[in-house]
């Protein structure tokens, strides 16, 4: 009987070995469903430290220019020294660590170390407020907290026995986790891990109510990686960057799992302002190979020359995630840098589940196909049929993905909802073409009918970006006594535009000549977008603000009547 490591590595080297020939990846690839596995004991220790002790395991730029680096043989070292002095502290396998780091060495010191102790992990944004501290520490049965020094205060109002671990200068009261540094504590794991047991909590980000708490286990994201990290192209020494923050579930995805699957090298870049030149230029001095980044950070690296950066670079894959990739952002990366953005679709309850993978044709504005180990199906949600067009469901039956999320930690009616009819339920739409690419058309809550017309928000905030003085842009149903709603697009500028009556009309006119009569964007306002902490746009907000103007005009919205050339 082969080894869990054996198993892992034998699914991993498949996917490597047809990296560019997506038919026979999905066709023959399975999931390895070992009894037990640990990633940081039975992989990284065991192959990554062994095999390749001086490559860089994690490299770390700062914006001043000092870098840090770090090989697989020295975290592997430096984690088994922290779980040796968080076990003498009181962790043990199955206690609760909330964990507030930023992109510093201690954050992934603290992942491996928490593998290894089986200890489960809740990581948090470093910008989360006492209410959402004591959420998490209420609902996540927090243990213990390690954070940065500087946001230990706001646990004063926090209840709880929970230890208290600072990473920093010393805070009275907390454990200074730089002790851990002298400690000769042992370590050895005290039992196998079981794969079903728990290693991560997610608390999502919570773009229509209170975060839903996702429970991942010691296979769901460690072994269900591998579908990313065969979307992200990656492979064994190559130096892969991810715009992301610690405490979202696509740092893990991209700043640990897939890239350490790989063998491959996590570079950070820490900023405070994101600087597009800058980025830039860290991505040709570093090397890096592979780059990921969400829709927002392209658009602001599209506003540069990307052409003089094109002959410098080493890159070799680009892909974007987080939201849907908008065709003309990837057609200008393409003009810049030759390369073309591979768009691709997963959550925070799974790993990659749809994208364009390396080597295959590429159709613009699509996610691309279902990933090796998912079987997507498009769901009527009021026949509950298949359908060209429908919810984006993950089949679970007769078998699960392991890629996907045990359930919602304490939610029976929630987990009935999203699991009925064996198949996991996303509540995002999409449509299928006959090559089986699918294109993305809205959150099930977005899409809204104006004039008995489906209306897809994304199609239409495509459209709107296309303008040069359009930054940003979100759609939203504005009520009509017509037509009982219209499109109406609330948009952010560009740095030097001016909003106006003239530029509010010409952005409408430019759309129009782009969008059939029926989509036609009617109404429009300047004005910022409300955003969930992680920064996806709360439509949510907006739809509540036109709800309150029915009947009347909100202060600042031009409509397409105002403008004398715009038809009625």
């Amino acid at each position: 009987m082969t080894s869990p490591t054996e198993q892992f590595r034998a699914a991993r080297d498949f996917l490597l070995e047809h990296r560019s020939d997506y038919d026979t990846a999905y066709a023959g690839f399975e999931w390895p469903r070992p009894e037990h596995f640990n990633f940081a004991l039975d992989w990284f220790d065991a192959v990554l430290a062994v095999e390749h002790p001086t490559r860089a395991a994690l490299r770390l730029i700062e914006a001043d220019g000092s870098e840090a680096s770090y090989t697989f043989a020295q975290l592997s070292a430096r984690s088994d020294q922290l779980a040796g002095w968080l076990r003498a502290a009181g962790v043990r396998r199955g206690t609760h660590l909330l964990v507030l780091l930023g992109n510093q060495v201690e954050l992934w010191e603290t992942t491996l170390a928490a593998m290894k102790l089986g200890a489960v992990m809740i990581p948090a944004t470093t910008l989360l407020a006492e209410a959402d501290l004591r959420d998490r520490v209420e609902r996540g049965n927090v243990g213990v907290v390690i954070a940065r020094s500087e946001l230990a205060p706001p646990f004063e109002a926090v209840p709880g026995s929970y230890l208290r671990i600072a990473v920093g200068p010393p805070v009275r009261g907390w454990l200074r986790y730089d002790d851990s540094a002298t400690s000769d504590a042992p370590f050895s794991p005290d039992a196998p891990t079981a794969a079903e047991e728990s290693l991560l909590l997610y608390f999502t980000s919570g773009t229509t109510a209170l975060p839903k708490l996702v429970e991942h286990t010691h296979v769901s994201y460690p072994v269900g990686h591998l579908s990313t990290m065969y979307w992200l192209g990656l492979q064994p020494g190559d130096v892969h960057l991810n715009v992301s923050s610690p405490g979202w579930a696509k740092h893990a995805w991209s700043c640990v799992f897939a890239p350490w699957i790989a063998g491959a090298t996590i570079c950070l870049y820490n900023y405070e302002r994101f600087d597009a030149k800058a980025m830039l230029d860290v991505l040709r001095d570093a090397r890096v190979t592979t780059f990921c980044a969400p829709p927002t950070v392209w658009r602001m690296l599209i506003q540069q020359d990307l052409s003089a950066w094109r002959g410098s670079l080493s890159l070799r894959e680009l892909a974007g995630a987080g939201e849907p990739l908008n065709p003309e952002v990837i057609d200008a990366v393409q003009r810049g840098l030759g390369l073309t953005i591979r768009d691709g679709f997963g959550q925070t309850e799974t790993s990659l589940q749809i994208g364009n993978s390396p080597g295959q044709p590429l159709k613009i504005g699509s996610m691309g196909r279902p990933m090796p180990g998912f079987q997507i199906a498009l769901v009527d949600p009021i026949s509950d049929d298949l359908a060209e067009e429908g919810e984006i469901c993950v089949v679970t039956e007769p078998e699960r993905p392991i890629g996907l999320m045990v359930g919602y930690r304490g939610d029976d009616d929630r987990n009935a909802d999203a699991f009925a009819g064996g198949r996991y339920h996303t509540g995002d739409v999409a449509n299928r073409d006959a090559d089986g690419y699918i294109t993305y058309v809205g959150r099930a809550d977005d899409v809204f009918k104006a004039s008995d017309y489906r209306i897809s928000p994304f199609e239409l905030e495509s459209v709107l970006i296309e303008h040069p003085a359009v930054a940003e842009a979100a759609v939203v149903p504005a009520p009509d006594d017509l037509r009982l709603a219209v499109p109406k697009a609330y948009v952010v500028l560009v740095d030097g535009s001016r909003p106006g009556p003239e530029l509010a009309g010409d952005i409408l006119a430019f759309c129009r000549e782009r969008l059939a009569p029926y989509k036609r964007i009617r109404r429009l306002q300047f004005a910022d977008l409300p955003k969930t902490i992680s920064g996806k746009i709360r439509r949510v907000e907006l739809r509540t603000a036109e709800a309150a103007h029915v009947g009347s005009r909100p202060d600042g919205e031009y409509r397409e009547e105002d403008f004398p050339a715009a038809p009625r």
